[in-house]
């Protein structure tokens, strides 16, 4: 099983809904989102329109921020065998090479853990203790962040026998791809032809950003005006 997203920018109508659904799902730190919303302008006056590009990490198959922190010997980020990157917040220690390596500009190295409303003490979530989370939600200062494709979720129907439900069941699909109310995204296992996500990439209209630098993201896009 290899796990992968399909964006379509062409429905997106950029409501950000899926940005707002990673930040409560995965306790957002507000110096390090998961996923960001990208707004371009496109055309030449009168005839202009804008396109919306969510952005989140590319888990990709040849990781370079992966390549960085094991080139320091720090070796806290690792690619499992679903095709997903995680950081391990203990083992990282701050360089921020792996952020300034990524092609995407998505690991985020979070300086501070701040409450989300200065001043007012810990929103109910934010007050839930350490050790009631996922280990994927301890936030640390100092410590890089990232999306994680929502790795608690997904271990779940692993842990279940239910991982041909990833991307299908709600409790075991990430957040970001469930709310998005004009179905510009899809997310399940790309090695399996009858998947939703494996059917709309075979159309051929989806493509990898960037893909002169080698990387091969698990994160497809379908885009206006075709390939960049």
């Amino acid at each position: 099983m290899k796990l992968a997203r399909l964006i379509d920018t062409t429905r997106c109508m950029g409501c950000r809904s899926c940005v707002a659904a990673c930040a409560v799902e995965n306790f957002l730190t507000p110096e390090a989102p998961w996923n960001v919303m990208i707004e371009t302008e496109v055309g030449t006056y009168p005839n202009v329109f804008r396109t919306f590009t969510t952005m989140n990490c590319m888990h990709c198959e040849e990781p370079p921020c992966q390549v960085a922190c094991d080139g320091v010997g720090a070796f806290a980020i690792t690619k499992n065998d679903f095709g997903v990157v995680l950081v391990d917040y203990d083992k990282c220690i701050g360089c921020g090479y792996c952020a300034a390596i990524c092609p995407y500009g998505v690991p985020q190295l979070n300086q501070e853990v701040a409450n989300l409303i200065p001043g007012k003490g810990p929103t109910p979530p934010e007050a839930i203790p350490d050790a009631e989370r996922h280990w994927t939600h301890r936030k640390r200062p100092k410590v890089v962040e990232k999306c994680t494709f929502c790795w608690h979720k997904l271990e779940k129907a692993i842990a279940a026998g239910k991982a041909d439900r990833i991307g299908i069941d709600f409790e075991y699909t990430p957040s970001c791809d469930l709310v998005c109310p004009v179905d510009a995204r899809l997310f399940g296992d790309l090695d399996n032809p009858e998947s939703a996500v494996a059917k709309a990439i075979g159309q051929g209209k989806a493509t990898q950003l960037k893909r002169e630098y080698g990387t091969a993201p698990q994160v497809f896009y379908v885009l206006e005006g075709g390939e960049r």
